[in-house]
């Protein structure tokens, strides 16, 4: 259900280019009102600087593997997001992910052998080009503008919150406190045959009861425990999403009336 996106560009992003003023001195960005590369969307990487904000409109549950990575669910199922219509536009007044407003930039290494971050873009985007209106990303002169510097500004904070949430991850796993994620969701309607839905990671309830007074009294202090219970909390927010994947006609349906849907 949530595995880790591992394609050899970032989600979303279907090209990369570095940002100059000799070969883009003439464009601009433009807000869009829709995000048609959002649609069928589910699960969306999160940072721990975000998890208050986040836990409110998803369930944050973290992928599988080795190296998990929070993600916010926006839909359940694969190729399913209940918060996108089928034009592009979020008609709910729901926080969207640092990663969603980040796109069409990023910053990215121009040099694999270097360590040198530089202004990337997709230039398959919509939102950036040579356009009549929008906000210029260079002056006369060739020089970053002042939008230009916020969206560098708004990459290099997304860059830390990074580290910031590695370190949290790093954190958990040296505890042991990862676990295999389910959860059965049964209908009225089927009360014998619930879906239940794996394929993702979670904190072990148990297992953090058991975790030393003092390091949980460090994890307090620098704030880890409540990032912790975000998640715990936003687990809940899962039957709210089914339940909107059925309203809108996007919910599994069960393979036979003596199993169960497994989606992952």
């Amino acid at each position: 259900m949530a595995s880790a996106p591992q394609p050899t560009l970032p989600l979303f992003y279907k090209d990369l280019m570095p940002l100059n003023s000799r070969d883009h001195g003439k464009y601009r960005s433009k807000t869009m009102d829709k995000a048609e590369w959002l649609i069928g969307a589910h699960a969306i990487p999160l940072t721990v600087d975000e998890f208050v904000q986040a836990q409110r409109d998803y369930p944050i549950v973290f992928s599988t593997g080795d190296n998990p990575l929070p993600l916010a669910l926006m839909g359940l199922n694969e190729g399913v997001n209940v918060f996108v219509d089928e034009n592009g536009k979020v008609n709910d007044p729901v926080y969207l992910p640092a990663y969603i407003r980040r796109y069409p930039f990023m910053l990215a290494k121009v040099k694999p052998e270097g360590d040198e971050l530089s202004l990337c873009f997709d230039p398959t985007s919509d939102s950036i080009g040579e356009f009549d209106d929008g906000e210029v990303l260079f002056d006369e002169e060739g020089q970053a503008s002042d939008a230009t510097k916020r969206i560098l500004e708004f990459c290099e904070h997304f860059e830390g919150a990074g580290q910031r949430t590695k370190a949290f991850i790093e954190e958990l796993k040296k505890h042991d406190l990862m676990m295999d994620g389910e959860m059965a969701i049964t209908m009225n309607e089927n009360p014998d045959n619930p879906y239940t839905y794996r394929g993702f990671q979670m904190v072990d309830q148990e297992k953090l009861r058991d975790v030393p007074g003092d390091t949980l009294a460090e994890w307090n202090k620098n704030g880890m425990v409540a990032l912790i219970f975000a998640h715990l909390f936003s687990l809940d927010l899962m039957r709210a999403i089914f339940a909107r994947q059925q309203q809108q006609g996007k919910g599994p349906v069960l393979a036979n009336a003596a199993g169960t849907e497994t989606a992952q």
